[in-house]
């Protein structure tokens, strides 16, 4: 496995509107079923209208404390980081990290189960990509209610009927 921190982070680029998302478990926290979580995102890009050339790694609190140093000085692992190359309203490009092991520490902190932090996770960085902030508490209220708005359109997602997504 290579070290996630090695190089420069970066998502493959390709011309026209097609979406390339692009998932990747580099952790062995928790077993992730990466395929529904590769269909949810792409469900989610469409319903807020996006294209998008998205790189998300899945990764350990090992890893990830490489990341948080290199990219932004911070000690320690860290639930999710974003790396914007360029979005722009209608198509995002960027990657993100996600640690699992924070998922299932927030978890249990929170009352919810460690996939749905993961989801909340995937949406937190989508929202980056978007533009959202979350640095001063009234623009942290104002992401955080959106993405609340879209944890809670997954989790009815996930309660349909599979044949029907």
């Amino acid at each position: 496995m290579s070290d996630p921190a090695a190089a420069t982070p970066s998502a493959p680029t390709v011309p026209g509107g097609a979406t390339v998302l692009l998932l990747r478990n580099r952790q062995k926290d928790r077993p992730l079923d990466v395929r529904a979580l590769r269909r949810l995102t792409l469900d989610l890009l469409e319903a807020m209208g996006l294209q998008a050339e998205l790189g998300v790694q899945f990764v350990s609190p090992k890893a990830m404390a490489r990341v948080n140093w290199r990219f932004l000085q911070h000690e320690g692992s860290t639930d999710v980081i974003t790396f914007d190359y360029g979005s722009t309203a209608e198509r995002l490009h960027g990657e993100c990290f996600i640690c699992v092991a924070d998922a299932v520490t927030q978890a249990e902190a929170f009352g919810t189960t460690w996939s749905d932090e993961v989801v909340r996770y995937v949406i937190h960085a989508i929202l980056h990509l978007r533009g959202y902030d979350d640095l001063k508490p009234d623009l942290r209220r104002i992401m955080k209610r959106e993405e609340n708005r879209w944890v809670r359109w997954a989790t009815r997602r996930a309660r349909r009927d599979p044949a029907e997504r």
